[in-house]
C-alpha cells in the first residue's frame, strides 16, 4: 500500500477512480474517497470544466462550490464526444479501480463509457451509476435536481410552517446520495477482495432522500397520517425545538424522555405543577395537547434572557443548545479543539475547507490541493505513454 508524502497511510491509499462527473453529489461522493486517499481523476470538459466552477466567485474567484468538493483531485481534460478522447478514457479505464458517472441515464453509454464496455475493458472494475431515479423505472429520464427531488420524496411537504412549504437550506438529497455511492463503492471494493470481480452499482437521488424519511411512513402505515408541516417543532415529540427568549436569542432543547420531563418542569422552568397534569403525563399525551402545552412554554421562555435558561438546562443537565449563525458555528470552540478547518493549497493560495467528518485513527483524511481545469492533463497523458508531440497534437486537435 502506497503512503502520502508524510509517510502516513491512508485506507483508500492506492485505489484508483476515473471520475465522469458534474455539479454536487457526484464531486460530493469523490471528494469522500479522495479524502481518505483514493487517487481520484476527475474528467472535466475541455475550456469548460465542471458547471459548479462557473457558479460564483466568491473565494477569491474560484467557485465556492468547486472548492467545497474537489479537494484532492486530478483535473484532466478531455472531449469524450471525439473517438480520440474515449480512447485515451478506455486507456486510463485500463488500470483503474472505480468508474464513477454521475449524468443523467444513457448519457455515460452514448459517450462510449457504459457499464459493459467499461467491463470488458477491466473487468475488475466497479462502476458507479448516481442519477436522479435510477437507470430504471418510469421516472428514470425526469430531469433531477435537489430542490426537485426533495419535493418527489416528501421533504417540502413535511418542511416548514402550516401555511407554506419550505424547502431545506443545504442540499440534502445530493449529499444523502453522494455518501450512499461513497458507501457502496467501499463495500465493492470490500467484496472484491473476497471474489475478484468488480460490480454495478445502481444509486438514485431519489430512493436515496426516501430512505431518510425515518418514522413518517410508519405512522401513515400504521395511523393513516399524513405528517403536518410543523415549523421549527418536532413532529412527535414536545417540548422539542427552539423556543424565543427574552433577548431575541433561541434557546434549543429537547424534551424527549420521562427524566427530562421531569427535570425540565422541576428545575428549568420551575413549573412542577405541569407535572401532576393529565394531559402532558407522557409523550403521547403531550403530543395530543401540544397547541396549550407550546403556548404555555413560548410564554415562559419570554421572561428570560437566553443565557438564564441555558445555565438552567446546563444545571439540570438536559438536553440543550444555541442556535448559531455560520459565523458562529465557525468559530465554535468544538470546530476549534477537533481542527474542523483545515487549509489546502489552489490556485489562488491556500484557501480554509471544513475538514473530513471521517476520524480514522490509522489513515487520517488528507487536504492537499484544490485542481485548476486540467491542471494534470498533461501528466496522466504521460503516464498513457503519449509523448510530447503525440500530446501536442491532441491539443491541436481539441481531444485535450
Amino acid at each position: 500500500m502506497s503512503q502520502n508524502s508524510a509517510g502516513e497511510s491512508r485506507a483508500l491509499d492506492g485505489v484508483r477512480v476515473v471520475s465522469f462527473e458534474q455539479v454536487l453529489a457526484g464531486p460530493f461522493c469523490t471528494c469522500i474517497l479522495a479524502d481518505m486517499g483514493a487517487e481520484v481523476v476527475k474528467v472535466e470538459r475541455p475550456g469548460v470544466g465542471d458547471l459548479i466552477r462557473h457558479w460564483d466567485k466568491a473565494v477569491r474567484g474560484l467557485s465556492s462550490g468547486y472548492v467545497w468538493l474537489n479537494r484532492n483531485k486530478q483535473s484532466f481534460t478531455v472531449d469524450v464526444k471525439q473517438e480520440k478522447g474515449r480512447e485515451i478514457l478506455h486507456r486510463l479505464i485500463r488500470d483503474a479501480d472505480i468508474f464513477f458517472e454521475n449524468y443523467a441515464p444513457g448519457v455515460a453509454e452514448r459517450s462510449g463509457l457504459g457499464y459493459e464496455k467499461l467491463k470488458s475493458i477491466n473487468p475488475r472494475l466497479i462502476y458507479c451509476s448516481l442519477s436522479g431515479y435510477g437507470q430504471d423505472g418510469p421516472y428514470r429520464d425526469v430531469k433531477a435536481y435537489d430542490l426537485l427531488v426533495q419535493g418527489e420524496g416528501g421533504i417540502l411537504a413535511t418542511t416548514g410552517y402550516p401555511d407554506k412549504p419550505a424547502r431545506a437550506s443545504i442540499a440534502i438529497v445530493d449529499i444523502a446520495s453522494g455518501m450512499y455511492a461513497a458507501l457502496g463503492i467501499a463495500l465493492a471494493l470490500y467484496q472484491r477482495e473476497k471474489t475478484g470481480a468488480g460490480q454495478f452499482i445502481d444509486i438514485s437521488m431519489f430512493e436515496s432522500i426516501v430512505s431518510w424519511l425515518g418514522y413518517f411512513p410508519h405512522h401513515y402505515w400504521h395511523q393513516g397520517e399524513e405528517p403536518p408541516r410543523m415549523g421549527m417543532r418536532h413532529h412527535y415529540v414536545t417540548p422539542y425545538g427552539p423556543y424565543l427568549a427574552r433577548n431575541g436569542k433561541y434557546v434549543n432543547l429537547a424534551v424527549a424522555t420521562p427524566k427530562d420531563w421531569e427535570g425540565f418542569c422541576q428545575q428549568v422552568i420551575e413549573r412542577p405543577d405541569l407535572l401532576e397534569d393529565a394531559r402532558f403525563a407522557t409523550v403521547e399525551e403531550r403530543r395530543k395537547n401540544r397547541a396549550v402545552l407550546e403556548e404555555e412554554i413560548e410564554k415562559i421562555f419570554l421572561e428570560r434572557d437566553h443565557t438564564i435558561w441555558l445555565e438552567r438546562l446546563k444545571k439540570a443537565q438536559r438536553p440543550y443548545g444555541e442556535v448559531r449563525g455560520i459565523a458562529e458555528v465557525l468559530a465554535h470552540p468544538q470546530a476549534i479543539a477537533r481542527g474542523l478547518i483545515r487549509e489546502v493549497e489552489s490556485p489562488v493560495g491556500k484557501v480554509p475547507v471544513i475538514g473530513n467528518p471521517l476520524r480514522l485513527s490509522a489513515s487520517p483524511a488528507r487536504y492537499d490541493r484544490i485542481p485548476d481545469l486540467g491542471e494534470q492533463t498533461e501528466e496522466i497523458l504521460k503516464k498513457l505513454g503519449y509523448d510530447d508531440g503525440a500530446i501536442q497534437k491532441l491539443r491541436s486537435e481539441k481531444v485535450v
